[in-house]
């Protein structure tokens, strides 16, 4: 790998170590001192593979990932195929179901790509993209015990989601134990100087930093990021709707950063875009103040993020469509073409069919709460059967349409 010369620019150090950053261990000015200094560093940043599309939480960390590399530092991607397997039981109130190889291999499939976005693949100093089954497949069970060893039961089970299922008698299986113990001994196979990542997983890179000290006689740096969260502190996912993916088109984007509540915005500006520190102090103050339409700063959020993954062109239609389906109450303009035959079909069946439901019983949920409407009619009663005809609009929710062609 050609290595790029490693900037010690203050000013970048300083971005870097406080922009989105919630924590760093040992310490910030431990790490400053080590990035001034010089030194290329090794770091990395794990995702596991629990869905097939990477969202905007991790465009979070591979934002401060790509911040790195421009320094010149060594950036390592990895995929976590071994512990994704396992499943992360973070926040979790109930086990994770456990996936299998290639479950998650076909999940990553597309991750290189998205975060081609952020990190730089080829040329001078280019990010390594690393599995960590190449390592932890070869483990033996006397490694376990090695590795083990070095953790006690009381720094597992004092987490906070384990003494949540103990209080609920809900079960803590011992595999769940171990993923802590898989994700630490990553930053010991790779010899990793920083690991980054949301703040939900300082508990899992803090037990690799006690691993490197055991293990490899070495100070782990660990850098925490801020979560997009709601202002009750939950982060943004599936089972809330409003999770934003880098598959997503440059509408949905845009109605979905639209429905945030107006808390999130100061720090959304923060996390994701480059808008200064001085500018996002300015919209927070107005915030307060009431001194501006919370409406117009989601506008331009979902404006400069939408650009970011599409162009300027498809942020502004998409901005154009919100405007004229939520103000107007009329349709978008590009509303896609689904080719159906023209004649009776359930309508749970209608709606998976036209990719406007994951599934039957998602479809089911959907009518029952209201959110389908057949050319512009709420239609609730799920049992039904329709016939379809050419031109007819389907409509779930406020932001997914289909045209029967």
């Amino acid at each position: 790998m050609d290595m790029a010369k490693i900037s010690t620019d203050p000013k970048k150090i300083n971005e870097i170590l406080t922009r989105g950053v919630e924590r760093i261990y040992p310490s910030t000015e431990a790490l400053e001192k080590l990035l001034r200094s010089g030194k290329r560093i090794h770091l990395y940043l794990g995702i596991d593979p629990s869905g097939p599309k990477l969202h905007l939480g991790h465009a979070i960390t591979l934002r401060k990932l790509s911040q790195f590399q421009a320094l010149g530092h060594e950036v390592i991607m990895l995929i976590g195929d071994f512990t994704g397997m396992i499943g992360d039981p973070t926040d979790k109130t109930a086990t994770r179901q456990k996936l299998s190889r290639k479950e998650v291999r076909d999940n990553s499939l597309n991750y290189k790509k998205w975060a081609g976005k952020f990190l730089s693949f080829s040329g001078p100093n280019s990010a390594r993209l690393e599995y960590n089954s190449t390592w932890s497949d070869k483990l033996t069970f006397l490694d376990l015990i090695e590795i083990t060893s070095n953790l006690t039961v009381q720094q597992m089970i004092g987490r906070d989601m384990f003494q949540e299922r103990i209080k609920n008698g809900k079960p803590i299986h011992l595999h769940e134990f171990l993923y802590p113990v898989a994700q630490g001994y990553d930053s010991v196979a790779m010899d990793i100087d920083l690991e980054l990542g949301g703040n939900d997983q300082t508990f899992n890179m803090l037990v690799g930093r006690d691993l490197m000290k055991a293990l490899s006689g070495k100070e782990k740096f660990v850098l925490s990021m801020k979560l997009l969260t709601d202002p009750s502190g939950k982060k943004m996912g599936k089972s809330e709707g409003n999770m934003v993916t880098m598959a997503d088109s440059a509408a949905d984007m845009f109605g979905k950063i639209m429905s945030w509540p107006d808390e999130r915005i100061p720090v959304a500006f923060e996390l994701l875009t480059d808008i200064s520190e001085k500018e996002i102090q300015a919209i927070g103050a107005d915030l307060k103040k009431g001194s501006v339409n919370p409406k117009e700063l989601k506008i331009r959020l979902a404006k400069d993020i939408a650009s970011f993954y599409h162009d300027k062109p498809a942020a502004e239609k998409a901005s154009q469509d919100f405007d004229r389906v939520f103000k107007s109450h009329g349709l978008p303009t590009d509303i896609p073409l689904v080719t159906f035959p023209l004649k009776p079909i359930p309508l749970l069946d209608l709606l998976t069919k036209t990719k406007l439901s994951s599934s039957k019983s998602d479809a089911q949920r959907l009518i029952a709460q209201g959110a389908l409407k057949i050319d512009g009619a709420v239609e609730k009663d799920w049992k039904k059967t329709i016939s379809p005809r050419s031109g007819m609009v389907i409509q779930v929710g406020k932001r997914r349409f289909a045209k029967i062609k």
